[in-house]
């Protein structure tokens, strides 16, 4: 509830308090005196943009300070926020220079203005031209019937479940793609296990291969290579007498005199000696073995030509990692293979959270359907006293394909203006008038007399009598009193039959002289009947107006 607003610097007001009571406030004045001036100044303190256009010609910064009275959720945030409250109230305060950023306060405490605008959605609902065009949002008209049935524990408690089971189905749906792969993988690992284990490489296999290819392919260049080599070991063949074995031993004949060193290089010669007999024979033993064999050499080239082929398709690093790709993929194999329960947990879950959403959806819907029942007749009955006689308000409720984040059904208020008309959504057909009198019988209708919170709720209405007059003026005001009957409600006028039922009038007159300057007073007594005398005739001196004002007044006082 907001006890009190002060404003500089905004627009046309220089300086202006307004000392809000806890019921019906109206505020009044000659069009042009400034009245919009303290709508924007309180949307600046509740965290509105910031216009610098707004500040006053001539001054270097706009400031608007309100106090409220708050509940604990509030206090608590704005606590958290470092900000502190003044005897339990809340000050909330804004500046805007003409030049640069604006600076929001709340408790004394320098906040972000996003803040300020979080804090407004829990202390003050404002109805303008702009809240007629939300009204037609599927959401909004959603959240109105859902606070008339009293669905917040409900609706939380439906929320959270739809998105546990969202969640868990993300979750089965991401084990599933990970199960396909996995399916995937192992098939790809058994074909090539398959392949190996029919191909049977063995380490170190294709170096011995070359090797052998190699042999095979150069015979007769091995074999004239180690003949000579052999003949000038062994003195075989043509030149015999000059093998070196036999060079070698009379070489260490010779060195076999008494002198110790040269006995020393004999036994050395000995030991050569003897190597050369072992290459010779091992020499002969391979000249022996070389043997033309194309049949062999076709046959290495092809087991080599499937090991490269086979590590190609496995994409290894050549035929000596096979035996490794083998092993490593037997083992994951085996990984792959073993119990899969994650599956089967999740979709047991998941039905689990299935069965919980339906149950709660069923009992969200009826809740809706027997709100949207008495919603409906609610507000008709409000609408008839409103000079809408006959328009009926239709609280569509649409089942779903499947239920929802906000349920199993969407919900559309449809308004009948007249019984020969069809239902038609708001604000299709429905003029700028008519929405604002629905607005007001949902706001009559959904704020019940008997469940007003310790903290008032506010209301502020910017031309919610647009398009009335005459009855149906009155009728307004008299359904603005009785909402602020369990809230404070603060509406901007220009009838006098709605200004007659509040309980504070406040007045915004301008002055012209060097600069204009408008002000804002509170009247009472013989003010408020010259004033409303005025919003009459335009004529606060007419004794005929006065008198007028004066009945206006007086039935204000017996309205019931």
């Amino acid at each position: 509830m907001i006890e009190e607003i002060s404003i500089e610097n905004v627009g046309v007001i220089a300086s202006a308090r307004l000392e809000l009571g806890p019921g019906f406030t109206v505020i009044t004045g000659e069009t042009g005196a400034g009245k919009t001036m303290v709508l924007t100044g309180l949307d600046l303190l509740l965290g509105g943009r910031g216009d610098p256009a707004v500040v006053r010609t001539g001054t270097d910064r706009a400031v608007v300070e309100g106090t409220f009275v708050v509940d604990e959720d509030v206090a608590g945030r704005v606590e958290e926020s470092g900000g502190t409250l003044d005897d339990d109230a809340l000050i909330l305060a804004r500046t805007l220079p003409a030049q640069g950023r604006s600076r929001s306060f709340a408790g004394g405490r320098s906040v972000p203005q996003a803040f300020l605008a979080e804090l407004a959605a829990d202390l003050v609902t404002v109805h303008g031209q702009s809240d007629q065009l939300r009204l037609r949002a599927p959401a909004r008209q959603r959240a109105l019937l859902d606070s008339f049935a009293g669905t917040g524990a409900l609706l939380t408690d439906y929320r959270g479940t739809w998105q546990r089971l969202t969640d868990a189905r993300t979750r089965l749906e991401e084990w599933q793609a990970r199960s396909d792969e996995r399916a995937g993988e192992a098939a790809r690992l058994r074909a090539g296990l398959e392949l190996l284990e029919a191909l049977d490489p063995q380490p170190g296999e294709d170096d011995e291969l070359r090797a052998e290819a190699e042999k095979l392919g150069n015979v007769e260049e091995l074999r004239e290579a180690a003949g000579r080599a052999h003949a000038a070991l062994s003195g075989a063949g043509e030149g015999a007498e000059l093998d070196a074995t036999v060079l070698v031993d009379e070489a260490r004949r010779s060195l076999e005199v008494p002198d110790p060193e040269l006995s020393a290089l004999a036994a050395r010669l000995a030991e050569v000696a003897y190597l050369l007999a072992d290459i010779g024979t091992d020499v002969g033993a391979f000249l022996a073995s070389l043997e033309a064999d194309p049949t062999r050499l076709q046959t290495v080239h092809e087991r080599r030509a499937a090991l490269k082929d086979a590590a190609l398709r496995l994409g290894v690093e050549g035929p000596d990692a096979l035996t490794e790709w083998s092993a490593a993929a037997a083992a994951r194999l085996a990984d792959i293979d073993g119990p899969q329960d994650g599956g089967a947990a999740l979709r047991e879950e998941l039905a689990s959270l299935t069965a919980r959403l339906e149950a709660l959806a069923a009992e969200l819907t009826a809740a809706r359907t027997e709100a949207a029942a008495r919603l409906s007749a609610a507000v008709d009955a409000e609408l008839a006293g409103l000079a809408m006689p006959g328009a009926h308000l239709d609280v569509a409720l649409t089942p779903l394909p499947e239920p929802g984040p906000w349920g199993a059904e969407s919900v559309a208020l449809l308004l009948q203006p007249r019984p020969d008309a069809r239902p038609r959504p708001l604000g299709d057909g429905a003029s700028g008038g008519e929405l604002s009198r629905v607005m007001l019988a949902l706001e009559v209708a959904v704020a019940a007399p008997d469940t007003a919170p310790a903290v008032r709720p506010t209301f502020v209405f910017d031309e919610v009598d647009a398009g009335v007059g005459g009855k149906a003026a009155i009728e307004v005001g008299r359904r603005l009193a009785g909402l602020a009957r369990v809230a404070q409600v603060v509406v901007v006028t220009h009838l006098p039959q709605v200004a007659a039922f509040a309980d504070t009038h406040l007045v915004v007159t301008k002055s012209t002289g060097e600069a204009t300057v408008t002000d804002v007073r509170r009247v009472t007594g013989a003010e408020r009947e010259q004033e409303l005398a005025r919003m009459l005739s335009g004529q606060e001196d007419s004794d005929v107006a006065r008198r007028h004002a004066a009945e206006l007044l007086d039935r204000a006082v017996m309205a019931p």
